[in-house]
């Protein structure tokens, strides 16, 4: 019951945002399409970076963002990083299994700390076919959210 009232919630609340039905639109579809990149951390910046760009709706950007989270992160991550392997960027190690999240929390650290040896023999060799998987990956995806969301937010505003 919770979940569906939830759902219920953001999308009215999302029809409300006082913009084009194309500009929320394409707002939200650079946020659920950004977070298929390996650039944890920077998925709300980057999605407002390219919503100001195009002159869509920031605030709509953030929220696409969501489709990134902890329960989705760990299958967006093995399936870029096999998507770029598959098509060509990296091998895939089976006897050496990493952990993104070590990664992921190491990667900060050694670029804090200036540490380009981890960061081109540890964190590359995992985030090359990451960055190469999630380029088709967020393509597709922009163009699922953004059909998918005007419809819904053109059906929601004639319904209102």
């Amino acid at each position: 019951m919770g979940l569906k009232r939830t759902l219920k919630f953001w999308l009215h609340r999302i029809s409300r945002i006082p913009d084009s039905t194309n500009a929320i639109s394409a707002g939200i579809a650079f946020g659920a399409s950004i977070s298929f990149t390996p650039f944890v951390g920077l998925h709300f910046i980057l999605a407002a970076l390219l919503a100001w760009v195009f002159r869509v709706n920031i605030i709509a950007s953030a929220i696409g963002t969501i489709v990134g989270n902890p329960w989705t992160f760990p299958l967006i991550w093995l399936w870029t990083y096999q998507l770029g392997v598959w098509m060509g960027f990296g091998t895939l190690d089976q006897e050496q299994p990493f952990q993104f999240s070590n990664l992921f929390g190491n990667i900060l650290t050694a670029f804090l700390a200036f540490d380009t040896t981890y960061l081109m023999k540890v964190a590359w060799p995992v985030l090359s076919p990451m960055l190469a998987g999630a380029v088709p990956t967020s393509i597709i995806t922009w163009f699922v959210f953004y059909f998918l969301t005007r419809f819904v937010i053109k059906s929601l505003k004639i319904k209102r």
